[in-house]
């Protein structure tokens, strides 16, 4: 018999040995290591893209910012009223 009682583990392999007889335990181990892998590449691609779009993004919004707050300070800013009133309507209709 090549199984031993293992504490309260139950029954495991003795000295490296297997059901049948044969050592191959620690071959199969090394033969799993060998094969098992993990791969974020595309991931990772994927979240640096992301972030990337994300840096874009703020930075071309802080130049609009900026644009907009000198316009404010020059007395040049004009918005369009009826974008402004048109945005405005449904909450004025909503507490009527």
């Amino acid at each position: 018999m090549v199984d031993k009682i293992i504490g309260g583990k139950g029954f495991g392999p003795l000295d490296g040995m297997n059901r049948t007889g044969k050592r191959g335990v620690a071959a199969k181990s090394a033969e799993t290591a060998k094969s098992d892998r993990v791969d974020f590449s595309s991931a990772l691609q994927n979240a640096s893209k992301t972030q990337a779009a994300n840096t874009t993004q703020e930075a071309s919004r802080a130049e609009k910012i900026e644009a907009l707050k000198s316009q404010i300070e020059n007395g040049t800013y004009k918005p369009d009223l009826d974008k402004v009133a048109s945005s405005i309507l449904p909450f004025i209709l909503d507490e009527s």
